[in-house]
């Protein structure tokens, strides 16, 4: 066989392949497509991808399910998606833990964020703020490491568990100010508030959606923000940056993905259809008003923000020696 036959045969497979694509493009979708939440109803991640999914739902005249399966920090729903058939029909809500701080947490994840994985479009961004109990005499990010100084055993942060935002965030802020900090992770946001509500531990690097009502009943006292820039709902909180703690800054997005494989012409479509949804006035409106921003973009921009965040929180796990293992 000559090498121009090879080359004729590959060009032909190529073309079909092609073909393909585009025919399943044309006529996607023919019936429901289904969004897996690694999650359990409630929380960011559940009623984002509702929302979404039934505005999706109604531009396609096809439905848009929700499929929530929790578990092992969303490894459970990853590895789900990622041996679903690569057509467009079986999407992953995925968020900077499953495919950015997940592979440096566990030496031996069943899936590959990069490899098992098509990229669809950011949705949303969830910034961190840092809150103590308002009796605390903290009032900014310094006195708490003055305070871990002085406390016998240190000072005390809790997280919504271990490989979190607020355990990563814990381990920037103690890294970089030398300060005596105990980690308490406990299980989702929700015990943690109650602690802190209790003043049984000193601080917490939360959401503004779980604890942002109790800065505004005064119950917790906001310190600063982890994140680039202040939060339109907190305007007058500083970011840790502001401060003097530059680097101390963990956003945590949430995505859509499909499995590994699926033709580009459908990623395309789905990345169309969901962009116009996020786009709208109306769903900016809805989940600002949950302190969440939101966010859409190209395949490429998620596969290189999954890139950038794997790298500098990948970082952060190995400096502090974080293992969920």
């Amino acid at each position: 066989m000559s090498k121009f036959t090879i080359i004729h045969i590959a060009l032909a497979a190529v073309l079909a392949a092609t073909g393909v694509g585009l025919a399943s493009a044309q006529t996607f979708p023919s019936r429901a497509i289904t969004i897996v939440v690694p999650f359990p109803p409630g929380g960011v991640t559940d009623p984002v991808a509702r929302f979404v999914a039934a505005k999706v739902a109604e531009n396609l005249g096809q439905q848009v399910l929700v499929d929530n399966r929790p578990g092992a920090a969303g490894i459970i729903g990853a590895e789900f998606v990622k041996r679903a058939a690569p057509d467009g029909y079986t999407l992953f809500m995925g968020h900077g833990g499953t495919h950015a701080i997940n592979s440096s947490l566990y030496s031996k994840l069943p899936y590959d964020p990069v490899k098992d994985f098509a990229p669809i479009t950011v949705m949303v961004r969830s910034t961190q703020v840092l809150v103590v109990h308002a009796d605390s005499t903290a009032k900014t990010p310094a006195d708490l490491v003055a305070l871990s100084k002085s406390k016998p055993g240190g000072a005390t942060y809790a997280s919504q568990g271990i490989g979190s935002g607020g355990h990563l965030l814990g381990e920037m802020f103690r890294a970089l100010t030398g300060g005596t900090f105990q980690h308490v992770p406990y299980k989702g946001s929700a015990p943690a508030v109650q602690d802190l509500l209790a003043n049984r531990v000193d601080l917490f690097f939360d959401a503004p959606i779980t604890s942002g009502p109790h800065v505004r009943n005064g119950k917790f006292r906001a310190l600063a923000m982890a994140s680039e820039k202040r939060h339109p709902l907190f305007p007058t909180v500083p970011t840790m940056e502001e401060l003097g703690f530059p680097g101390v800054v963990c956003d945590m997005w949430f995505a859509l993905y499909a499995p590994a494989g699926t033709p580009q012409p459908v990623v395309r479509k789905l990345n169309e259809e969901f962009v116009k949804v996020l786009s709208q006035p109306e769903t900016i409106k809805r989940f600002g008003d949950q302190s969440l921003d939101v966010l859409w973009g190209t395949p490429e921009e998620l596969a290189a923000l999954g890139a950038a965040d794997t790298a500098r929180l990948g970082k952060v796990v190995r400096d502090a020696g974080i293992t969920a293992d």
